[in-house]
Order: C-alpha cells, then structure tokens, then sequence
C-alpha cells in the first residue's frame, strides 16, 4: 500500500488546509500587527514573519483549536522579541513620522482620527495590546489572556484601564461620547 506524504522539505503539519487556514488569517494578523506597530513595512515583514515560524512549526498547533489565537501569540512573541533589539533605536528612514508631525490632515475625520490614534500611541503597550484585542478583534477576554501569556482579570484589568486613558485623553466625560464608528465604539466600550 502506497501511502501520500507531503513533499520533500514541507514541515510536518503543513499540509494544503494549513495553507489555506494560514492564508485567511493575513488579515486579522495585518491588523493587529498595525497596531503594535504603526508602519506598514514592519507589518508586513512581521506578518511574513509569523506565517513562516507557523507554517514551519505547523505540527504544534492543535487542530480544533483557534488557530488565530495561535497565531497572534506567535506574532506578539515575534514583535517583542524585535522591540527588545530595536530598544534603543527610531527607524524614519523614509521620514514619514517627521511627515506626521509636520502635515496638518484635511478633514475633519481624518483630525478626530488621528487624535484617536496618539491618544492610543500614548497608551503603555500591554494596554494597548489588550485594547486592540478584546475591542477591535472582538476576542474574549479569556483568548487574549491566552494570546498575552497573562492572568484573565490583568487583561481586564488592562482593557479597563486603558479605555479609561483613551476617554481621559480624548476628553471625553464618558464612552457615549464617541461617534457612531462601529470599532471605535468597541475599543471604548465598558462591558
């Protein structure tokens, strides 16, 4: 009896439905990695980056279980694993933050949502990280406890805390405050 086996090279695991589940996840990684990250470039290379420690580490996923928790926390060890040799540096090669900082925006969502955005740069990174994961990607508190290697009252914790920062900095009385953007709305949200 003839049995299949993967090519020569493919890692054990990495099969086409690995591939296929790799490949849906892109743009859940791109988002989350944006927010640690705030540059399209290293969000890319750090996407890049998780999918290929994935797929060549594919045999220790479980299958059955999130496959994007797993993922999330291969990413997260990934980019602060770069922060930690990155510590002392600024990268502005193309000087787009020099841009930022200069440019004033149009319009007057692009104003409110750039204010958002310092607002959430200004908060410490656990924070923001928890934020990001239970308000925009819609985790449960439980998942991002997981993902960030943490207890599940300090994700809370973090998430309560850093929507309190966003609605003190943003100068707001409370999260009713904040328009009728949709992901807006759940990163304030006080559940």
């Amino acid at each position: 009896m003839i049995q299949a086996c993967a090519p020569v090279g493919t890692p054990a695991g990495a099969d086409a439905e690995m591939r296929d589940l790799l490949l849906g996840a892109i743009p859940a990684l791109r988002a989350f990695a944006f927010s640690l990250t705030y540059d399209f470039d290293r969000t890319d290379d750090l996407v890049q980056d998780t999918l290929m420690r994935a797929w060549t580490k594919a045999e220790s996923f479980r299958r059955g279980t999130n496959l994007t928790a797993w993922l999330f926390t291969i990413l997260r060890n990934l980019f602060y694993s770069e922060q930690r040799k990155r510590k002392r540096e600024i990268e502005d090669a193309d000087g787009g933050h020099a841009g930022r900082l200069t440019s004033l925006p149009e319009q007057e969502v692009r104003v409110e949502m750039r204010a958002f955005q310092s607002a959430l740069n200004l908060l410490p990174l656990a924070q923001r990280e928890a934020l990001v994961l239970v308000g925009a990607q819609s985790f449960t508190y439980e998942e991002a406890a997981e993902i960030c290697g943490v207890a599940v009252g300090t994700i809370k914790s973090r998430v309560s805390r850093a929507r309190g920062r966003l609605i003190e900095s943003l100068g707001m009385d409370d999260a009713g405050d904040v328009g009728t953007d949709a992901r807006t709305r759940a990163a304030l949200d006080t559940r």
